[in-house]
């Protein structure tokens, strides 16, 4: 099978690489972390003159057509630069949902505002009680169009002009609904997560909402797979760029007068990082291709892949610290937080374990 790129994906891959190293440096990265909202505008707004927020949004509605492989293209350098941006939740996350679930209204009305960078949205779907990693509503409820509940971890929700949100209906089915975020009977209250990345909880009381029709859980599946194929390339970015800096250091940093990387059971550890890393590249890139196959090979496929690069992710981020030794865990040094980053995407939609219980469940993957 040929896995080369086009040219046009060569030329998105140089744009976001070059655009990541020159706006994204990680005095950079820390500055903006430091401003209000934990990130800066003009960044945003430089993404969509690029068009990279209109990547995967269909022509017909105003996007530039692109499939899993750009997104995977795309993410795998915010990933070797650590990008704090929303676009997980804002563009891969409710992109899919638009396109999947939204109605042609709806999306006409949304998806030129968020290709030009002036609407951003965000999935309020997890509930604070329940089994972990859901996507049926089962607190938050709607009571024909308005809203009472609760979602907490909501990414990117302090910053949203529109959330997507889940719910119960009166039949017991889980249905999505537009939520204007300034209405009255909401409350949001965002945070910095673990890795830096925004998060927030929203709590709605008696809120208006306008329906998406269709079965919530399913499009959210559908949507939350798109998300972990994203997921999957972003950790092989930030995999690689905690490889880059772990050989590096092995070379510069000396003991006993001559440099660690002289010393074979450290040339031994590097080497199986790389491994991990090229595995987790091929996984990604089976995310990625699958994301337009049939319901049950995507599903297994992307499972897969989420339970390998979850196992993947840890693995190299906790031998890039180790080979640091303590410069590895300060916050003045990036290997510390490419960790946290590969810790959270360890968990985040799933973690290993359950996305081979989910493997499991359906008979493990096509022969």
């Amino acid at each position: 099978m040929d896995f080369s790129f086009s040219d046009d994906q060569r030329l998105l891959r140089e744009t976001v690489a070059r655009f990541v190293a020159d706006r994204y440096g990680f005095e950079d990265r820390t500055r903006m972390m430091a401003m209000p909202g934990g990130r800066d505008p003009a960044i945003w707004s430089e993404m969509a003159e690029l068009g990279l927020l209109g990547l995967p949004f269909a022509e017909a509605d105003g996007g530039f057509g692109g499939g899993g492989t750009e997104t995977m293209i795309l993410m795998e350098e915010f990933g070797r630069g650590l990008v704090v941006e929303p676009y997980l939740s804002a563009i891969v996350l409710a992109g899919a949902l638009l396109q999947d679930a939204a109605t042609a209204e709806q999306r006409a009305a949304r998806v030129e505002r968020i290709v030009t960078g002036d609407l951003r949205l965000a999935v309020a779907f997890a509930e604070p009680r329940g089994p972990r990693y859901t996507v049926d509503a089962r607190e938050t409820v709607a009571v024909g169009d308005r809203l009472t509940g609760e979602k907490i971890a909501v990414l990117g929700g302090d910053q949203a002009q529109e959330l997507i949100v889940s719910a119960r209906t009166s039949e017991g089915s889980t249905a999505l609904f537009f939520v204007d975020p300034a209405s009255a009977g909401v409350t949001i209250r965002g945070e910095a997560g673990y890795d830096g990345s925004r998060v927030a909880t929203v709590t709605l009381h008696d809120v208006a909402a306008e329906r998406i029709p269709g079965d919530g859980a399913a499009h959210l599946s559908r949507a939350i797979e798109a998300a972990n194929a994203a997921l999957c390339a972003e950790a092989v970015g930030a995999m690689a760029a905690a490889l880059d800096l772990t050989t590096e250091y092995l070379k510069t940093r000396k003991q006993f007068g001559v440099p660690i990387a002289a010393f074979q059971a450290l040339q031994h550890r590097a080497v199986d990082m790389l491994m991990q890393l090229e595995l987790a590249r091929s996984m990604a890139i089976l995310a990625a291709a699958s994301l337009d196959r049939p319901a049950a090979e995507r599903t297994a496929n992307i499972a897969a892949a989420k339970a390998h690069v979850a196992r993947a992710s840890r693995f190299v981020g906790q031998q890039a610290v180790q080979l640091h030794g303590g410069i590895g865990i300060t916050a003045e040094y990036k290997v510390g937080h490419i960790f946290k980053r590969l810790t959270a995407i360890e968990t985040l939609f799933g973690d290993a374990d359950h996305h081979i219980d989910a493997l499991t469940d359906l008979g493990g993957l096509a022969a």
